[in-house]
């Protein structure tokens, strides 16, 4: 792997642990020479992780739609920052740029990318990892979620083994990079009637 996608908050959250762990990961980034790619921000988990991989001599790679960076919120010392008309067009050079896809903390927009980016491996139209760094469990409801995803017959058991979730980054990193992928058909398979 190259590069890796991280999807965080742009706020630190309350615990400080959200922010001990994405600086954690941006240093273990740097440390394995993956370079990474963000959503741009300095502000948050967004620029905590930026820093931590700068600061450890690693490459990162910014993507900030022009709405957010006329408010500041771009980040100025990167490797390479990209303006973009729209979010849209943020996610999809993101997604291009990446080996794999990691979410820490964050709100709903890192939801959503999460989730999108997840879909697209199931869709078969990419076959990159995606994995879950549970910071002090804070993505346990939503693993618990997706559990119950299988258990109402929505998801298949294949398509839930497709998030990989581990509690520390040197983990998650390990594990996402021995990540195999699936075929679709074994991802979308439907039952006859």
């Amino acid at each position: 792997m190259k590069r890796i996608c991280v999807f965080c908050g742009s706020n630190a959250g309350r615990r400080p642990e959200y922010r001990a762990a994405a600086e954690e990961l941006g240093r273990e980034l740097a440390r394995r020479k993956i370079g990474l790619v963000y959503g741009g921000g300095d502000v948050g988990l967004m620029g905590a992780i930026a820093d931590a991989v700068l600061g450890a001599g690693g490459e990162v790679i910014g993507v900030i739609p022009k709405h957010l960076m006329s408010r500041e919120l771009g980040h100025n010392g990167l490797t390479k920052l990209h303006v973009v008309h729209s979010m849209h067009e943020r996610k999809a050079l993101m997604a291009d740029s990446s080996d794999a896809f990691i979410a820490l903390p964050g709100g709903f927009g890192t939801l959503e990318e999460f989730c999108e980016v997840l879909t697209w491996t199931q869709l078969g139209l990419h076959s990159k990892p995606c994995g879950i760094l549970n910071a002090t469990g804070f993505y346990s409801p939503l693993l618990a979620m997706f559990d119950h995803l299988v258990e109402e017959g929505f998801v298949k058991p294949a398509g839930r083994a497709l998030v990989i979730a581990r509690s520390s980054p040197a983990e998650l990193l390990q594990a996402l990079e021995q990540w195999q992928p699936v075929r679709v058909e074994k991802l979308l398979d439907r039952e006859t009637r």
